[in-house]
């Protein structure tokens, strides 16, 4: 038995011994046989010899800049060029070989781009306010939008004085009641003030990391009154010319509503300058039911209108010039001046993120016509996306940059499938038929392209906004002609006529087109169902479905079916995702439970409704901060609130230490912003002041061992932007500061908070 034991186990040896000689010949072998039958070999040489596996480098570049911020820690660049530079070296060693150069090539951009997102994370790195303070104040303004009755502004410091050692912010954002300072002005005053917030929960919108790469190290209210006073020497070089600019965007918003009147003229000045604060809360709602907010956030759209108008008004008028079209090459000088144009818009605009963005794709698709190349391909989408990447790689996390290159890469990849179909000619027709022919490919091409781009920017929305706007595409297809033959056309000629003080008639003629995208707007929402909220879902969805998507637009072949196949399937499976039964904020002073209806409650009082609105629509709810609703079966009391899970057991708040008895004994979860006793936690689970921590914000899921909690900031993984670690080196945190007030207390949040729709360009702090 022991013999035929041994020879059992010699043969199985031998065995293996025998696969392990002939193993790289039969892997071999299974990879042809797999290559062949899904084509694979010959799909990749077709994408060589078309020239597409460029189009991969920035799907490489942003590789690396996600593997940069799931990464521990803030890792040093140079490691990561030193392997590019490697790898690149060794790409071209290699390039006589079909495979090696491309794998090594896209390995190197990889590396590249988490080079270029730590090497911007280090240039960004500026001093963050760490608690919140009542702070005296006195700066420079160096921006301005100011509504009716207030504002926001941006302040760079001269002197801040708190009652106890904070870390000193060099620049930050505030609102203000009363009439607006001017960019430029020295004032003083005292604010409430707070670090730029966290997440409101796990995978929410992270307005801190967006405030450290703009530099911004707090966010706040002004209280009292600004004053006008003297500064003790003469602000930089930079910030006066940045006031320049702002003030003349002021100025003009000013006279264009002045001109037009009423929302109208509010509208056309923000698509001209950029200010929104005109704009009331009621028409802020109607863009966003009608999807329509992205008309009044600078980017895609206004650069390729802007450089149109430039660039068929320049050749017009040079083709008008006898013999100059005949003998020089006037498109080329016309995509010359639209380069000006566009350049001089973003930059009278506020050279915000989302307009320096479009500038870039604008560029470089100008550019093309300069080298005799077609304007509108993937490969010059590819450049500025390299470029985009290389100067804010940063900007990849957010909606804005998500959203419009998805967009534009959809309407590319159609087009070139549009081209692709075989044509039969055409009958010749009189000039009626010609024009009808056009005219109905026109209105067709609108339908379709506003279609095209609701497709590819709908799982971004979903997992940004939590908001879907199923009648978009009835909004977009009634409002942007008016858009595009109307108002962005005034808004070029009102802008060239206003030195010359002829721009009234171009501001009215705008102001009508103007009136009628906000009547569209209102008339898309109030259709019922404008506005769908949707669950949020974990990251690794929206990650499945921009890899299928990326496959779908990029890949010739019959492969990019597979593509579309895996968005179908990443949001059948997101849309499965469990909701969590519990949020808790970050102070916790306020959280939210899952009633016996399904619907969230709320437990204790936000300081604003910031973090309440974000836990609804992270719960695909539509109601507001302020419904009553949120506490129907909620009990509280001066010493905290009390209500009902679904299943009947208890959740406490508790706010001040003599609940803890009562509480700790019959709720089954114990929420405190203190420290809890250590006998609560025998007969509960306790989530106080030392669990929280960190963690920025709770979602828990109801288990039968208790409440999984799932924090918003781990202890692992810190990047400069999550705020202070508790075992922060002195070289990871910003130096402390004595500061003077006596009259610090806590402040309110201020609120920020991303509009749906607007490309995720700006946050507005109301």
């Amino acid at each position: 038995m022991e013999q035929g034991r041994g020879q059992r186990r010699n043969a199985a040896a031998a065995t293996l011994a025998g696969a392990a000689v002939l193993s790289p010949l039969w892997l071999r072998r299974l990879r042809e046989a797999i290559a062949d039958a899904f084509h694979i070999r010959a799909a990749f040489l077709a994408e060589a010899d078309a020239r597409r596996l460029f189009l991969w480098l920035p799907v490489c570049m942003g590789i690396g800049v996600a593997l940069f911020l799931v990464a521990d820690g803030v890792p040093r660049p140079w490691p990561a060029l030193a392997a590019a530079g490697v790898l690149l070296a060794l790409a071209w060693w290699r390039r006589a070989s079909l495979l090696a150069p491309v794998m090594l090539t896209g390995a190197a951009f990889v590396f590249l781009g988490f080079a270029a997102m730590a090497l911007r994370t280090e240039r960004a790195a500026a001093p963050v306010l760490d608690k919140p303070a009542f702070a005296r104040l006195s700066g420079f303004v160096e921006t301005v939008d100011a509504g009716p009755a207030g504002g926001r502004m941006v302040l760079v410091l001269t002197r801040f004085e708190t009652a106890f050692p904070v870390t000193e912010p060099r620049r930050l954002r505030t609102t203000f009641q009363g009439p607006a300072p001017r960019a430029g002005d020295h004032i003083s005053g005292q604010a409430r003030l707070m670090p730029p917030p966290q997440p409101a929960f796990p995978g929410g919108y992270d307005f801190a990391r967006d405030a450290y790469f703009l530099g911004l190290g707090a966010v706040g209210r002004w209280v009292g009154p600004m004053t006008l006073t003297p500064a003790a020497s003469p602000s930089a070089f930079d910030l006066r010319v940045t006031a320049a600019i702002d003030n003349a965007r002021t100025d003009m918003t000013n006279r264009i509503a002045s001109v037009i009147g009423g929302q109208a003229g509010a509208l056309s000045a923000a698509l001209v300058t950029g200010k929104r604060g005109l704009l009331s809360e009621a028409v802020n709602d109607d863009l966003r039911a009608s999807g329509l907010y992205h008309i009044v956030s600078i980017s895609g759209l206004h650069m390729v209108l802007a450089a149109g108008v430039f660039f068929w008004l320049a050749r017009a008028v040079l083709a008008l010039i006898p013999g100059v079209a005949e003998r020089w090459p006037i498109k080329k000088w016309a995509a010359c001046l639209a380069m000006l144009g566009a350049t001089a818009y973003c930059v009278f605009s506020g050279s915000e993120v989302a307009t320096e963005r479009s500038l870039i794709m604008t560029l470089v698709l100008l550019g093309a016509i300069l080298f005799d190349r077609p304007a509108l391909s993937m490969r010059n989408l590819a450049i500025a996306a390299l470029i985009v990447l290389a100067r804010e790689p940063e900007t990849m996390a957010g909606p804005s940059f998500q959203m419009s290159f998805a967009a534009v890469a959809a309407m590319i990849a159609a087009h070139e499938w549009w081209l692709s179909l075989p044509r039969e000619p055409k009958e010749p027709a009189g000039w009626g038929g010609i024009l009808l022919r056009k005219g109905m490919t026109a209105i067709l091409a609108s339908l379709m392209t506003t279609l095209i781009a609701s497709f590819a920017t709908a799982p971004f929305a979903a997992y940004h906004f939590q908001r879907m706007n199923p009648y978009g595409l009835i909004g977009n297809a009634l409002a942007i002609p008016f858009v595009s033959f109307v108002v962005m056309p005034a808004a070029v000629g009102g802008t060239l006529l206003m030195p010359f003080g002829l721009d009234g008639p171009i501001w009215q003629a705008m102001g009508l087109g103007s009136d009628q995208v906000l009547a569209v707007a209102r008339f898309v929402a109030l259709i019922d169902g404008s506005v769908r909220g949707v669950r949020a879902f974990p990251i690794v969805f929206l990650l499945w479905m921009a890899a299928g998507f990326i496959v779908f637009v990029l890949v010739r072949s019959p492969l990019r079916l597979a593509g579309l196949a895996g968005m179908i399937a990443a949001g059948a499976a997101a849309a499965a995702v469990r909701a969590p039964d519990l949020f808790i904020d970050r102070q916790g002073q306020v959280a939210a439970i899952r009633a016996e209806d399904g619907k969230l409650q709320i437990l204790g009082r936000a300081a604003s409704r910031f973090t309440v609105d974000r836990w609804l629509s992270a719960d695909g709810d539509l109601r507001k901060a302020n419904d009553p609703a949120l506490k129907r079966s909620v009990a509280c009391d001066r010493w905290g609130c009390t209500a009902p899970l679904a299943d009947g057991a208890a959740v406490a708040l508790v706010l001040q230490p003599e609940a803890f008895e009562e509480d700790c004994r019959r709720a089954r979860l114990v929420i405190t912003p203190l420290a809890a006793p250590a006998f609560c936690a025998a007969t509960a689970q306790v989530i106080d002041r030392g669990r929280l921590g960190q963690a920025a914000s709770l979602a828990l899921y109801r288990g039968p061992a208790g409440f999984a909690e799932v924090p918003a900031r781990g202890r692992d993984g810190w990047k400069p932007w999550f705020g202070r670690p508790e075992n922060a080196s002195p070289a990871a945190t910003p130096p402390q500061v004595q500061s003077r007030n006596p009259a610090a207390r806590a402040p309110p949040d201020p609120d920020p908070a991303p509009d749906p729709n607007d490309d995720g360009a700006d946050m507005i702090l109301p």
